[in-house]
């Protein structure tokens, strides 16, 4: 048998070079990948966060726009803890938005505020229910609604058409503000801002 001479083949060479060619592309396309991965996480997580405040936002808003004026439905006050702001405000609500259910009995006393996490640092944003009827000190009948997790700090402002400026509490029983801004400290992240306007406007 005749063995041809410059038979067509691969060297060791050049099939290790091709080796290496493949792992680097294989190294190259992982790194993509996994960096994309990242930032639509990253994108997830954030839009998750947003929509919370959202949320949040449409509910206070839906709530306080309801109250009555004239009743003394809504007051609020200044608190301060550890150099943080804890500002707490309250409203008198039915069943709704406030209560978070169509089913209560009643009118209630809601309480937005902040209270310790029972894991970690942070406090959490939440709305506190007990019946109008509930004597002051008794803690019968009260529920706690978890809204916000992780917020360093709140402060609540109103805005008094009277004085046409922005006062850090109300105490006014007979009329409501017209404008209530809120700010919330988070870790990590630049303040929540919202303003939320208790009379509707109309179109």
């Amino acid at each position: 048998m005749v063995r041809r001479k410059g038979s067509p083949g691969f060297t060791l060479l050049e099939i290790a070079l091709a080796a290496a060619i493949l792992g680097m592309m294989s190294i190259a396309i992982f790194r993509f990948v996994q960096t994309n991965i990242a930032v639509l996480r990253s994108s997830a997580v954030q839009s998750m966060e947003e929509a919370r405040y959202t949320g949040l936002r449409d509910l206070l808003t839906s709530e306080l726009q309801s109250l009555p004026v004239g009743v003394g439905a809504l007051s609020g006050d200044t608190f301060t803890f550890n150099s943080r702001p804890r500002d707490e405000i309250t409203w008198i609500s039915g069943n709704g938005p406030g209560l978070l259910t169509r089913y209560a009995q009643g009118e209630f006393t809601v309480q937005m505020r902040l209270r310790p996490m029972k894991s970690g640092n942070g406090m959490q944003l939440g709305w506190s229910r007990k019946p109008r009827t509930t004597a002051e000190g008794s803690t019968e009948g009260v529920s706690w609604v978890p809204l916000i997790d992780d917020v360093n700090g709140m402060r609540i402002r109103y805005f008094d058409t009277r004085l046409n400026a922005w006062v850090e509490r109300w105490t006014d029983t007979g009329t409501l503000p017209r404008l209530i801004e809120m700010t919330l400290e988070r870790p990590n992240q630049p303040n929540w801002h919202a303003i939320v306007a208790l009379g509707r406007t109309p179109l």
